[in-house]
């Protein structure tokens, strides 16, 4: 019989496609469970639950060992969508106290990935954060009636005391551009926006740790996965020890009630910041919980901008405390020496040509020592015209300026100092570029920026950076960066809060400062202006300033003590306060003798309230 050779034909086709057919399907499956995790990542999310563990976050003491910041329990309502059946909204919103329209926006928002990448329905959402034990205790009693609905225990932040807001900062819900910079972080979760809270974060915020549960085909959970030999524990964050003085601290918020300024102290020796105040402040308890947005939005609002940090952000005149920074300069170019004198020509003060510079009754012609003390406007003037005009030393006012400029930079002006709070700003240090532009190259000289001689003018310093000087003057020619972070439990500081920085400046013109600074307390032949800071068995150095305004000039001081072996170097900065004899000194004092005696005595006690008490806001900025 004849071979049917058409029908062995189909034969072979048909089964060559069963085999093409059989070789794409195996093909496919090897690349949904092999070259694929898609195929994993649903099986998981159908068959498994990883519930997230959040770490409790670091605490923060005082220098002392007083706690400052802790956690306490808090919760948050999280929601699988894929396990939603049967919900009685209506229920549900009454039992959280919310509205439908809150919900329906809510359970909007968490399905938009462009709003919340991270969504999928097997996963936990956030759907509230940081409902009271109360509330949570309601909410939990009709759980049963809410599937799909969990409670995740967490934690917010508590203060042990109503201070140092500005330092500490606070921490709220992370933002998108959060989430994008650091793959750490979800929609609902926490992090630091303000103050240590944020710098230090990284340190804080600890692990996350996750349980493992495994899911029936209802969705149903059934226990941990393998008895939990893959959960995984949250590590708490680190603990912070700061350098703060929380009595000092107080102390010094009190002294700033109805002020606008700050305070800043620092141990010369270790740069670590000892106080630090912004006023006005505010409570750091109104910056937790779910009202934190709205008493936000209030303090922003406020015209006094209690959130704005004065003592690291404000860039203002430094006065005449910068006559220490300019005569440590003209000793170091040889400009002049402690025998130097020069003519005060009283209220006319500097006197060249037809322009003058003011200054108050002193002896004339008065030395280098005594300027300081007595804080003669004129013999700064005098300094800068002559290291400004002298072309036969520097060639140009512009190179003369340079010289000037980056001795300024190495005591820690024009730039930030790299202290370990967010937000620092860099004050200004005047360069020639910055006058040419002012002036055009070369038709400027020293004449023409003479108030920059007394701390007026252009340079500009913050807070921070006139305690600095005064630890830097303390220290005889070097200082530590300003640091508020004392220890990091189980980690070391950045080196940068450990090793010196050495200015210009040679270390033996800083003994003829100090001594000046010692003479503006005790006295001296040619005056003083810093009496008032005068305690009795403390060696008090200081250094008034009183920074033009347009309004009512700022009152400054900047001192350290003792005068030897010093242990505290502050700045006190008084907007719209006078001279700064009348209010920056006597509050210095107070600061000083807080921190070496740990005490006010009895017949300077009354000071406290006679410089709370006054209020010293402009009109237009009160609250009324």
């Amino acid at each position: 019989m004849a071979k049917n050779y058409t029908l062995e034909k189909r034969k072979f086709v048909i089964s060559g496609i069963v085999v093409v057919a059989v070789l794409i399907f195996c093909l496919r499956l090897f690349d949904l469970q092999i070259l694929s995790d898609d195929y994993k990542k649903n099986a998981d999310s159908n068959a498994f639950l990883n519930k997230t563990q959040y770490p409790s976050r670091g605490a923060m003491y005082d220098r002392t060992g007083k706690l400052l910041v802790f956690n306490q329990p808090a919760y948050d309502i999280t929601v699988v969508m894929k396990e939603i059946s049967q919900l009685d909204t209506l229920d549900f919103c009454r039992t959280l106290n919310i509205t439908p329209t809150y919900f329906k926006k809510r359970m909007s928002d968490i399905r938009d990935k462009r709003q919340n990448p991270g969504y999928s329905r097997y996963t936990h959402q956030v759907f509230m954060t940081q409902l009271s034990a109360e509330e949570t205790g309601v909410f939990q009693e009709k759980l049963f009636k809410f599937p799909g609905f969990y409670i995740q225990r967490r934690t917010i932040r508590q203060y042990t005391y109503n201070s140092a807001a500005h330092a500490l900062g606070d921490i709220a819900e992370v933002s998108m551009k959060d989430i994008e910079a650091d793959d750490y972080y979800v929609r609902g979760d926490y992090i630091g926006k303000q103050g240590i809270e944020k710098s230090y974060e990284q340190y804080l915020r600890g692990e996350k740790g996750v349980e493992v549960l495994l899911r029936d085909a209802h969705g149903r959970i059934q226990g941990h996965y393998m008895d939990g030999e893959f959960d995984k524990k949250p590590v708490p964050g680190k603990n912070l020890t700061l350098s703060l003085d929380i009595e000092l601290q107080m102390l010094a918020e009190e002294l700033m009630q109805n002020k606008l300024g700050s305070i800043v102290a620092i141990e010369p020796e270790t740069g670590e910041i000892l106080c630090f105040v912004s006023a006005p402040s505010y409570d750091p308890s109104t910056m937790v919980g779910r009202q934190r947005g709205a008493n936000h939005n209030l303090l922003a609002q406020d015209p006094q901008k209690p959130l704005f940090n004065r003592a690291l952000m404000s860039g203002t005149p430094p006065g005449s405390t910068f006559k220490t920074a300019q005569g440590l300069v003209f000793l170091q170019e040889g400009i002049v020496d402690t025998n130097t004198t020069f003519p005060c020509y009283g209220k006319s003060g500097f006197v060249v040509g037809g322009l003058s510079v003011g200054c108050h009754g002193h002896a004339s012609p008065i030395p280098f020592i005594p300027s300081i003390s007595t804080s003669c406007n004129a013999y700064y003037c005098w300094g800068l015209y002559r290291m400004i005009d002298n072309k036969k030393k520097y060639g140009s006012a512009a190179n003369a300026l340079t010289v000037w400029k980056d001795h300024m930079v190495s005591m820690g002006f024009g730039y930030p100092l790299g202290v370990d709070l967010p937000g620092e700003k860099r004050g200004l240090i005047p360069n020639a570029q910055y006058y040419n532009k002012i002036h055009g190259e070369g038709r400027w000289g020293a004449l023409r920026i003479i108030s920059t001689a007394i701390g007026q003018g252009e340079v500009l310093l913050t807070p921070i950076q006139i305690a600095n000087l005064a630890a830097t003057i303390a220290n005889r020619g070097h200082f530590i960066t300003p640091h508020i972070v004392k220890e990091i439990e189980d980690n070391e500081l950045d080196s940068i809060y450990r090793f010196p920085r050495h200015t210009t400046v040679d270390k033996a013109y800083y003994e003829y400062i100090v001594e000046g600074m010692r003479g503006a307390v005790i006295g001296s032949a040619y005056g003083a202006t810093c009496r008032g800071a005068n305690i009795p068995g403390i060696e008090v150095c200081g250094k008034t300033g009183t920074a033009q305004n347009r309004g009512k000039d700022h009152s400054i001081f900047m001192g350290f003590a003792p005068m030897d072996k010093p242990k505290i170097a502050v700045s006190v900065y008084v907007e719209n306060g006078g001279f700064g004899a009348t209010w920056a000194v006597p509050i210095g004092a107070l600061m000083i003798e807080k921190y070496l005696t740990g005490k006010i005595a009895p017949e300077r006690e009354y000071k406290i309230d006679y410089i709370k008490n006054a209020n010293l806001i402009p009109y237009d900025l009160q609250k009324r």
